[in-house]
């Protein structure tokens, strides 16, 4: 039977699962330098392994308040094409196998706003929501903004 290989992350009282071949790995937050005039979700730029990696916080994403203050807190790097970057979740809980028969995209399509949800899992106990880092990425309000502070700021460590 065909998986999905996650890492299983929690928001609020939700399970959210991020697929392992986005993952980069799973950091303690840090110092993040913030930028200001971007959206409130970005919380600035944190170095890891001496890379800049800008850090979005996933729990303002999602609820509008901040994961930042929980001690459990983690910060579970992603890389899509064009970025890395980090997304601050309340809870990195697992890795998971997800039967691929599991999972089911009724109810996500009709809403735009969170174009990101891939699918849901549909699990013996839970229910566990996927999430496409390159959608979450191409279709947050500011990215693009944030894209290209990056970049600049890349360049210019160069």
């Amino acid at each position: 039977m065909a998986q999905i290989k996650a890492v299983v992350v929690r928001c609020g009282n939700e399970e959210y699962a991020i697929p392992v071949e986005q993952t980069v790995s799973i950091e303690e937050l840090e110092k993040v330098n913030p930028i200001p005039h971007l959206p409130s979700y970005f919380l600035g730029l944190m170095k890891i392994r001496n890379e800049l990696v800008p850090i979005l916080d996933f729990q303002q994403i999602l609820y509008g308040n901040s994961a930042q203050e929980d001690p459990n807190a983690k910060v579970v790097v992603v890389q899509t094409e064009g970025l890395f970057f980090g997304l601050l979740v309340l809870e990195a809980k697992e890795i998971l196998d997800i039967p691929v028969d599991r999972l089911t995209t009724q109810g996500l399509l009709a809403y735009s706003k969170t174009a990101y949800f891939s699918s849901v899992a549909n699990l013996e106990n839970r229910m566990i929501t996927m999430i496409d880092p390159t959608e979450l990425s191409n279709t947050l309000n500011g990215m693009e903004e944030i894209k290209g502070y990056v970049k600049q700021a890349l360049s210019e460590d160069v």
